[in-house]
């Protein structure tokens, strides 16, 4: 075997090791071990070339260990064989594998001349990567490095100010500390580690900020346990119905007064807007004072009534069934809920995941939805809470954010690490954060991240709570990604002035 074939065997080994730091195993140092092989390995690369195809080999194993629940999506598209499911995630790690060897390859061109340069360049370039990776292709900014460091005391809480994103520089930091000490390099090891302390102790300080005390707001989230299999099944549409309404009524009855009732995407399979035996059915439910908020699909007609689209929406519902207001989800998962290109792939038997002849579309962003009686919330459904900094309406920041999500899609993996990540979202916005699921993870997160209670994987039941008060505004929720932008491109200036001394 070749040297070339033994870095990239490495590398792809690294990649694979790294990916154990997200959830549910949390096993955050073999992340650092994993950056930290990576950065060693571009010290033994002779050539730029060589550098990319090693920050490939590690980002293949990297995406493909934390991306294998994708397969578990295709189990229920009766329109193509489950084990394209594996091609999908070898095909897309393949892709997103891009992003580590342009950081690869900007780390090894910084560091020619020695170990701190090129670990303060890929810090950079991995930072840069990584929010491009949110855009670019469609954008996919699944489990991004920094998500790992949840585990740890203090550090989280840091993404009040440098976001997610910048809690992924702070993943490379680790990882350079420990390779700078290996190599005896103490001055910059013992640097470096002292600022990760006093991210650390920044963070620890704001998560015992308590939020401004204000009243009790009831809070039932109703997970009926329906699996993706019998989710759009006809001949259980209705018993779906009955359990969701029966879960509700039968915990309603011991709650206390002006509850908020909230239920997953897509709960109501019909067409709620334009049925109104179904809404005056779900109102009836519920008590004078309180409100419940479901997903269901909008259908979008032209002139003659046909339906050209649809709309992935969550619908506030009044007692008296009358709905009060609707959020149309923007953030679209693409091959799940449109097709592109359909032209090309529907004749060689290409679908899209979600059942139907006709896409999906998308709304248009963020919005705060005012409730009568109770705090304004931000929705944001399923998949849309993975995007940091796009969460909440800036100009009009609600005082909770509801992620109604269907991880019946995900493996209990999968399902875990959307959990993780809504989480990074709470600590970010300084919101809390509720999420409605049929088949778990239902969780209430206050707004500096933490899980006050929550209903795990395939259990049937209504989590019961009080809704946590917002904190004060953070520094990301006012700036966004800024502030961890411009700590990428600080840099670079700095593996510049590490390399000329």
């Amino acid at each position: 075997m070749t040297d070339a074939r033994r870095r990239h065997a490495a590398a792809l080994a690294a990649g694979l090791v790294s990916a154990a730091g997200f959830a549910p195993l949390d096993l955050w140092p073999l992340t650092i071990a994993g950056v930290a092989a990576l950065v060693w390995l571009l010290g033994r690369t002779p050539a730029l070339k060589g550098a990319l195809a090693t920050g490939w080999w590690w980002g293949l194993g990297h995406f493909s260990a934390s991306l294998y629940w994708i397969a578990h999506a295709f189990q229920f598209q009766a329109k193509m064989p489950s084990w394209l499911g594996w091609v999908a995630v070898v095909a897309l790690s393949g892709l997103m594998a891009i992003y580590p060897a342009a950081a690869a390859g900007i780390g090894w061109r910084f560091g020619q001349r020695g170990l701190a340069a090129r670990l303060l360049g890929f810090a950079g370039a991995w930072m840069l990567a990584e929010y491009l990776r949110g855009f670019v292709f469609g954008g996919f900014p699944w489990n991004p490095l920094g998500v790992v460091l949840l585990p740890v005391p203090g550090l989280p809480h840091a993404a009040a100010a440098i976001g997610g994103l910048g809690l992924s520089g702070v993943v490379v930091l680790i990882a350079g500390a420990v390779l700078l000490a290996a190599e005896g390099q103490r001055r910059a090891a013992g640097a470096a580690a002292g600022l990760v302390v006093l991210l650390a102790a920044g963070g620890a300080y704001w998560a015992t900020t308590p939020p401004p005390a204000a009243k009790r707001v009831p809070l039932l989230i109703v997970q009926a346990n329906i699996g993706q299999g019998e989710k759009w099944d006809p001949l259980v549409e209705e018993a779906n119905l009955r359990k969701h309404l029966r879960l509700t009524a039968e915990a309603l009855r011991t709650a206390p007064t002006n509850a908020l009732v909230a239920w997953p995407e897509a709960a109501v399979t019909g067409l709620l807007d334009e049925d109104p035996i179904l809404q005056l059915r779900i109102g009836a439910v519920l008590r004078p004072g309180d409100l419940l908020l479901t997903g269901a699909d909008k259908a979008l007609r032209d002139a003659d009534g046909w339906a050209y689209a649809a709309h992935n929406s969550l619908f506030v519902v009044s007692p008296r069934g009358r709905l009060l207001a609707r959020y149309d989800k923007a953030r679209l998962v693409p091959y799940g809920e449109y097709l592109p290109l359909r032209w090309l792939f529907e004749p060689i038997g290409i679908a899209r995941l979600v059942p139907g002849g006709i896409d999906f579309w998308p709304g248009p962003g963020p919005r705060t939805l005012a409730l009568p009686g109770f705090p304004s919330v931000g929705p944001q459904i399923c998949y849309e809470i993975v995007a940091s900094g796009l969460v909440v309406e800036r100009a009009n920041r609600p005082k909770w954010i509801l992620n109604a999500s269907n991880d019946a899609w995900f493996s209990d993996g999968g399902a875990w690490m959307h959990l993780a990540q809504a989480r990074l979202r709470a600590i970010e916005e300084g919101i809390p954060l509720v999420r409605a699921t049929p088949t778990g993870v239902s969780a209430i997160i206050d707004s500096h991240g933490r899980i006050v209670s929550m209903l795990g994987r395939d259990r049937a039941g209504v989590l019961r709570g009080e809704l946590p008060q917002a904190a004060f505004t953070t520094i990301f929720g006012q700036a966004g990604q800024i502030l961890p932008l411009i700590m990428a491109i600080i840099c670079f200036p700095l593996a510049g002035a590490v390399t000329r001394r």
